[in-house]
């Protein structure tokens, strides 16, 4: 068993994918209300840059922490957190790398890797929350990732630092020790791929990951690129949840809508008839407080 698996054997992290606008956030406020509500120390936590969770709980938008009941937390990274865990881990060491070759200060780096290079940022990410999860501070934590395709991103960057690490001597054998460390270059870069080699390991083998998606034309046709980019790094998505499902009161509006979206559903079930699927009902208030979530609970896998 994994030390951080449960005893049951289901993970204690459980992070949620899927595109901008699915409800992704939703379901993992209501996942982890869930299992607050049983008593276990849970941790909701979003890294999206533009988060929302305090929003969905009705809290004040002014924190980046808050807490919501007495065994549940929320906690909204902030881009300066971010910038901090660069310096705690190896920002300075790999600005050394980078200014063996560019003349830049160490303030204008940090903004370039921040702001321009958004996988580097995300890897470090995984890292915080890796670290969480080892700290056992949390029975759960329940991660709200950002927009699909800025996670994958994070996924790509142990496969290029290793491919950049292949042509390393050649490149980096000559360089001098960084001004700071009087560390190898070389050695700087293979700490980076060791911090990588376990990010993407944590990622395999500790996290649950849950793919949200809603029945209509779009959505449909980029789950088979999500799927393909998350087996190509070994990470496998077991559970599917389908969001607002309408469900037909007699108007004829709705009835439409309804019929169109059945021939999605039936896309999904027949192509991912691997994963657990759940159909998630469209709501018809927006899902914001404790009650409402917990009414979404009641269709979400546990």
């Amino acid at each position: 068993m994994s030390k951080n698996s449960s005893p049951s054997g289901d993970s204690r992290v459980t992070m949620f994918v899927g595109k901008g606008g699915v409800g992704k956030t939703t379901c993992a406020a209501a996942t982890a209300l869930h299992y607050a509500s049983r008593g276990e120390q849970t941790l909701a936590i979003s890294t999206d840059p533009t988060p929302s969770l305090l929003h969905i709980f009705e809290t004040d938008r002014e924190q980046d922490t808050a807490k919501i009941l007495s065994s549940m937390h929320l906690r909204e990274l902030s881009m300066q957190e971010i910038r901090e865990m660069w310096d705690t881990k190896f920002g300075r060491e790999v600005y050394e790398v980078f200014s063996s070759f560019v003349s830049i200060g160490y303030a204008e780096f940090v903004d370039f890797i921040i702001s321009i290079l958004p996988g580097m940022r995300d890897e470090f990410t995984v890292d915080y929350i890796r670290e969480l999860t080892n700290e056992n501070q949390y029975r759960r934590i329940v991660w709200d990732t950002a927009p699909l395709g800025q996670t994958l991103s994070l996924l790509k960057m142990p496969a290029m630092l290793a491919e950049h690490l292949n042509i390393a001597p050649r490149i980096y054998s000559k360089l001098k020790l960084g001004k700071e460390s009087r560390k190898p270059i070389l050695d700087i870069l293979r700490d980076w791929e060791r911090l990588s080699g376990e990010d993407i390991d944590f990622l395999r083998e500790e996290v649950r990951f849950i793919l949200v998606t809603i029945p209509e034309e779009l959505a449909v046709r980029q789950l088979d690129n999500v799927l393909s980019e998350f087996n190509r790094y070994g990470l496998k998505i077991k559970q599917l949840i389908i969001n607002n499902v309408v469900e037909a009161d007699g108007s004829d509006f709705l009835g439409a809508k309804g019929e169109e979206q059945r021939e999605y559903i039936k896309i999904l079930y027949s192509k991912y008839s691997d994963m657990r699927i759940v159909e998630i009902p469209m709501f018809p208030r927006q899902i914001k407080g404790v009650e409402r979530l917990q009414e979404l609970g009641k269709h979400l896998p546990w």
